[in-house]
């Protein structure tokens, strides 16, 4: 159980979460050119990506997880307490979130919340969905995060510019 210090200490990095954001591109130009002249062959990624620790309270970097896709995680104390992985299609006007994770003894200090708004402001324009179901128990989270939200995080499949990885 965290502390009501550690719970103040998150909900001021939940403030920090559109103004203090480190970003890591993650692009490789090199490897993209060779998967496109040789049509995937080559180039392709083996293994895990490196995620680089940006030492910023708030961190975009490539996903460890899915190839193609982003993530936006929050660090406290050098620990991450928050993490969602995201895609967008700017030609499609979407935008999907998957696996918003918060420690549990940060749940409810607007992490999550301020996290996803950061994204959207980030990306103005954009209908946020996810691509699986949701689980009974996160239909609270969901109904209270897509409200007023276009595309209210409802399920949606990948449009064809994007891989799902």
């Amino acid at each position: 159980m965290a502390s009501a210090q550690d719970r103040r200490a998150a909900r001021v990095l939940a403030g920090k979460a559109a103004s203090q954001a480190g970003r890591a591109s993650g692009r490789q130009p090199l490897r993209a050119a060779l998967m496109w002249v040789t049509r995937g062959r080559l180039g392709r990624r083996r293994g895990w990506p490196v995620v680089p620790v940006l030492g910023t309270p708030w961190q975009d970097t490539v996903s460890a997880e899915r190839t193609g896709w982003r993530q936006r995680a929050a660090f406290l104390g050098g620990t991450d307490v928050f993490a969602v992985d995201y895609q967008i299609c700017r030609r499609c006007g979407l935008g999907w979130v998957e696996q918003p994770y918060t420690v549990p003894q940060f749940q409810r200090c607007g992490l999550a919340a301020a996290g996803l708004a950061a994204l959207r402001a980030e990306n103005p324009g954009l209908h946020w969905h996810t691509l699986g179901g949701h689980f009974p128990d996160s239909e609270p989270f969901w109904s209270a995060a897509g409200a007023g939200v276009a595309g209210g995080y409802q399920q949606r499949e990948m449009c064809p510019h994007r891989n799902p990885g």
